[in-house]
């Protein structure tokens, strides 16, 4: 009988040394899954480089990376360069003459590459351009500048170390370009091209796969796999892996609970495409969620084979929130989220993760 307790506690104590060494994985720059993903202007003049749209995402293995698509249809309201035939057909046609002196006076034209570039210092200029693009419905939704490549779209992934996961052979793939060093915050910043698959805009959920980078960087970046379970609201294991409350370097593993489930419902208000639904199954999560911890992954550990799965993404903070004085700013009491199980789209993202 003795030797039965001992065996039991023994596995027990395993079990949770085991469990404990996958959560400290989850949060290890050199293991965690978690990155963010942002658009970026003028990415290859350093210079000029600009970083915008900034949103949670991890990879699921061979490259696929999901986030949110709610940050898609958002607007940037204006861009830091333009190529000079995009500005003569979509722009200038819609201008008088007073208007596009004033456009052209704040994005001046280089002539080396036919590109015009922004140089607006005055703050009443930068209202004063908005106004035209919007008055004109020039589209400037961050997924349409993706597509006109205004922008581009990269994964962030930083190390404190100038290795790209220790490793020289790696690090040789990146050029001045994909790789810089922050030294104001001690780390060290690789750029990793991603371009959009499809956007579930229904589920709030959106794939994209890395471009344009080598196998063998692909290969070395740590990714989730998938439990497309729909789970119970009796969960002991199951947390939210997001960026830490005051930085997007750091990142926090939390305890997450499923409170219950709702046929979801929500007007996304989009003034270029026409406003869409945010519907389907959600779960109702409690737990502790950072306003910009949308696109974080929702995992659930598995003792048996001591992995982490990934089975839901966040996807908005809960319109009934708990507050400190109805106070948002400073407040980080925000605890109830909604998040969508990938269950809800499983036929769609296996179509694209099994053709590969």
């Amino acid at each position: 009988m003795l030797a039965l307790v001992i065996q039991t506690s023994f596995k027990t104590t395993m079990t949770q040394n085991n469990k404990l060494h996958k959560q400290l994985e989850l949060t290890h720059e050199q293991t965690s899954p978690l990155f963010r993903i942002m658009s970026i202007q003028n990415k290859d003049e350093p210079h000029r480089r600009h970083f915008e749209n900034n949103i949670c995402a991890f990879h699921i293995g061979n490259g696929f990376i999901l986030s949110v698509a709610h940050n898609l249809k958002t607007e940037a309201t204006l861009f830091k360069s333009i190529d000079n035939t995009i500005y003569l057909t979509d722009i200038f046609p819609f201008l008088n003459a007073e208007q596009a002196h004033m456009f052209e006076s704040c994005y001046p034209l280089e002539m080396s590459n036919q590109r015009r570039y922004a140089t607006i210092t005055n703050p009443t200029d930068f209202q004063t351009i908005i106004n035209l693009l919007k008055q004109i419905n020039f589209d400037t939704r961050w997924v349409t500048l993706m597509e006109r490549s205004i922008c581009k779209t990269h994964l962030v992934i930083q190390f404190k170390n100038n290795l790209f996961y220790n490793s020289p052979e790696l690090t040789s793939h990146f050029n001045h370009t994909s790789y810089f060093e922050e030294s104001t915050i001690h780390r060290h910043t690789f750029l990793v091209e991603v371009a959009l698959v499809e956007a579930f805009y229904n589920e709030d959920i959106a794939l994209y796969k890395i471009i344009n980078t080598p196998q063998a960087v692909i290969d070395a970046m740590p990714s989730l796999e998938i439990d497309y379970s729909i789970l119970d609201d009796n969960q002991e294991d199951y947390y939210c892996l997001q960026s830490s409350p005051t930085s997007e370097i750091g990142k926090l593993l939390n305890k997450a609970q499923i409170e219950g489930f709702t046929e979801h419902f929500a007007i996304f208000q989009e003034r270029i495409g026409g406003n869409y639904n945010l519907e389907g199954l959600r779960y109702l999560i409690k737990g502790y969620f950072r306003f910009g911890s949308s696109g974080a992954p929702y995992v659930v550990y598995n003792a048996k084979t001591n992995t982490f799965k990934v089975n839901a993404v966040q996807s908005e903070a809960c319109p009934i929130q708990l507050s400190i004085n109805n106070q948002r700013d400073g407040n980080f009491q925000y605890v109830n989220a909604i998040a969508t199980p990938l269950q809800v789209i499983q036929e769609r993202l296996e179509k694209h993760i099994n053709t590969v």
